[in-house]
């Protein structure tokens, strides 16, 4: 087709006006609703039908760059050729994160709700960086991140409201929010200490900054360390793998007598190795009493919370300066939605607000309105809430609760079914929707286990250490898993268990 076909030549003067916007081939609305039907067509039978796929697949690296054109076409491809080639090419390659054989890692959120919304963000397209840019994406976000926080029984200081120092804001990831949460530590402290030091620069601050959390705590939180340039140091967990007043007391005065600064710590709820859960109603006063921002990482567990009889497990949340949990994991948004909240909206405003011209408008100093630009590391940002809004009506508070309480039952059913085998182990105590579990016998052997389970490619599973055990992880993910799924995966362990156990051995 050529690249100026149904509109004339451009040099004779016969270019239609249209065609500088819509090209020869460009959707227009006509096919864009005929289109769209077809792709929502093609979702649904993919999730209805995912259960019948391989869980993992089988390709190796680098499969796919021989299946495509080392370049873009010069002419437009077809459309019905392009969803051809998701089937043939995408496909093979796709690991089924929401099929009911998929135990590894946490759960990717995923409901018919939230991917509506999305499409909807999609369509507004606005940039929501300034109420200004777009104030409904602004303002729902406030109102929904209220609401969750209302869900979660989050304490008043938490919220919005009317006239609230604190709020919530949508971040990406729960990694983004642990790096958010320090930067504005680390400018808050630096600033008190510059007060009441004048001469004291921020490179001699920075060089003494130490932060801490569990030696179980997710690698972001390192990460958030090494990028925001302070030291951070690893707390001894204890038997239950949980961070312990003691051990973080200790470290800190260790660290006081070598002239150190501590300024930050994480506490993690739901640890992604085994759903541990630090001490907060411990730590939490030392973090207070050192004057210490407290920040609480539940990227998994969070989600429980809303149910009365897991909201204990968030007791303590008191004494952190910010929260944050995932929404885009068990709570049936789909990625990326991760709830952050603090108690003093004007530490992370303190942190990172800049206002050039282009981006100033009337209403920012009113106190009435909230620039989310100032909230978060990048200044764009999507509209997000609109998910958070679809779900919570379409599924109601207690929708939600009933699908968080099926997926604790599917992980104690599996932990029942581990502990009848006297040739397996659990590891740690099931709270939520991950059990964790082994072979009696050394590491080798479970590894073995594990390369066999993930080698056949009927359900799949990831590992951790605990201490000096190799570990293999069973989390109850996908929206659709049932009874069945879980007895069915249980049996295959089980008979690779026997097949392995008869193997002769070096």
């Amino acid at each position: 087709m050529s690249q100026t076909g149904g509109g004339g030549d451009k040099r004779s003067g016969t270019w239609h006006r249209c065609c500088l916007w819509r090209g020869p081939a460009t959707m227009d609305s006509a096919e864009f609703r005929r289109r769209g039907k077809e792709m929502v067509d093609f979702v649904a039978d993919y999730l209805e039908g995912i259960e019948g796929r391989q869980v993992y697949p089988d390709v190796e690296p680098g499969y796919l760059r021989p299946l495509i054109p080392t370049t873009a076409p010069e002419e437009p491809d077809m459309f019905e050729d392009i969803i051809s080639d998701v089937e043939k090419i995408i496909m093979p390659g796709v690991t089924h994160w929401h099929s009911p054989f998929f135990f590894a890692y946490f759960p990717s959120a995923n409901s018919y709700p939230a991917l509506l919304a999305d499409i909807l963000c999609g369509a507004i397209g606005c940039i929501g960086f300034s109420w200004a840019a777009s104030p409904a994406c602004t303002e729902l976000e406030t109102v929904m991140m209220d609401w969750l926080g209302k869900m979660l029984k989050l304490p008043e200081a938490f919220l919005a409201g009317q006239v609230g120092e604190g709020g919530g804001v949508i971040q990406g990831s729960a990694s983004e929010a642990t790096l958010v949460a320090l930067l504005a530590a680390r400018t808050k402290v630096t600033r008190r200490l510059q007060a009441a030091s004048p001469g004291l620069t921020q490179g001699a601050i920075m060089e003494k900054l130490v932060a801490y959390s569990s030696d179980q705590a997710h690698s972001s939180v390192e990460r958030a360390g090494l990028i925001g340039g302070v030291k951070l140091k690893a707390i001894p967990s204890d038997g239950k793998f949980a961070m312990r007043a003691s051990a973080l007391q200790e470290a800190l005065e260790r660290d006081k007598a070598e002239g150190l600064i501590p300024f930050f710590v994480v506490a993690t709820l739901g640890t992604t190795s085994c759903c541990s859960f630090d001490n907060l109603l411990e730590v939490g006063p030392i973090c207070n009493k050192e004057d210490m921002w407290l920040h609480i990482d539940a990227a998994y567990a969070g989600s429980s919370f809303i149910c009365p009889e897991f909201r204990h497990l968030l007791n303590g949340v008191e004494f952190a300066d910010s929260f944050n949990f995932n929404p885009h994991k068990w709570l049936l948004v789909n990625f990326d939605c991760s709830a952050m909240w603090v108690k003093k909206r004007t530490d992370l405003i303190g942190a990172f607000k800049l206002d050039p011209l282009y981006l100033k408008h009337n209403h920012q100093d009113s106190g009435l309105i909230t620039d989310y630009r100032h909230w978060q590391l990048p200044l764009g940002r999507r509209f997000r809430s609109l998910k958070m809004w679809f779900v919570f009506r379409m599924y109601g508070v207690k929708g939600l609760q009933a699908y968080i309480r099926k997926h604790v039952r599917l992980a104690h059913e599996f932990e029942r079914l581990v502990q009848q085998d006297p040739r397996f182990e659990i590891c740690t105590e099931v709270t939520l929707g991950l059990v964790c579990f082994r072979l009696k016998g050394s590491n080798r052997l479970n590894e073995e286990l594990l390369e066999r389970i993930n080698s056949a490619k009927k359900i799949h599973l990831v590992p951790c250490h605990l201490r000096d055990k190799f570990v293999l992880r069973f989390a109850i993910c996908a929206r659709t898993v049932e009874s069945a799924h879980v007895q069915l995966a249980w049996k295959h362990v089980a008979q690779l268990a026997t097949s392995l156990l008869a193997t002769p051995r070096d």
